[in-house]
């Protein structure tokens, strides 16, 4: 209940919409990053929402369908391991949160951000919270959705690249997925900026 009382705070202020930003996969060896935004309605109770770390993966995808459904609106936006390499995970990041809140069909009258970065060159009102999805029931609705969207896609690659295991550890560095990688090299989705990738092609 206290995530729901955060965000009434800038309801109680006369907003109307209030955008909570989050973001799955800045620490993985492999795969995109994948930021979501979530306005929820204002009086709006989801039983059982938390920072989506927190959750069972199958109570994540039960909340995954019910965000949706009651959410005013939500996006979702992924940038792949190709543009992370290019400009940074940090700004790969960043990227990703600013291109979910411009594809919402509205403009927000503020963005919760989970974090400490705001977004560069938005014209909307934004406070950072350091642990937000834990605090803001919209950024652990966003936690959710990106979190959920990640997974998915991750499975979807371990099909297509069987011999990492990309279903069970989701990119991050794993035991199994670095002996993996030394056994039979990196595969398309392997971000080639991230160590001990990168130090193992100097």
């Amino acid at each position: 209940m206290d995530l729901f009382a955060f965000d009434k705070f800038f309801y109680c202020k006369g907003l109307k919409f209030v955008a909570g930003i989050d973001e799955a996969g800045r620490g993985p060896l492999a795969g995109p990053v994948v930021a979501s935004t979530v306005i929820l309605p204002k009086n709006c109770l989801i039983d059982d929402l938390n920072d989506s770390k927190q959750l069972s993966p199958k109570k994540r995808d039960l909340l995954f369908k019910i965000i949706k459904e009651k959410a005013l609106f939500y996006t979702v936006s992924i940038v792949d391991n190709y543009i992370i390499d290019k400009i940074n995970i940090l700004q790969a990041t960043l990227l990703a949160m600013k291109n979910s809140v411009l594809q919402l069909e509205i403009k927000p009258d503020i963005c919760l951000i989970d974090g400490n970065c705001k977004i560069k060159d938005l014209d909307i009102a934004q406070e950072t919270i350091v642990g937000g999805d834990a605090k803001s029931a919209a950024i652990a609705a966003a936690s959710i959705l990106a979190k959920v969207t990640r997974d998915n896609l991750m499975g979807e690659y371990a099909k297509k690249y069987p011999l990492y295991g990309f279903d069970k550890h989701k990119g991050y560095g794993t035991k199994k997925h670095i002996e993996a990688i030394n056994q039979h090299g990196v595969c398309p989705i392997h971000r080639m900026s991230f160590a001990p990738i990168c130090n193992m092609h100097n």
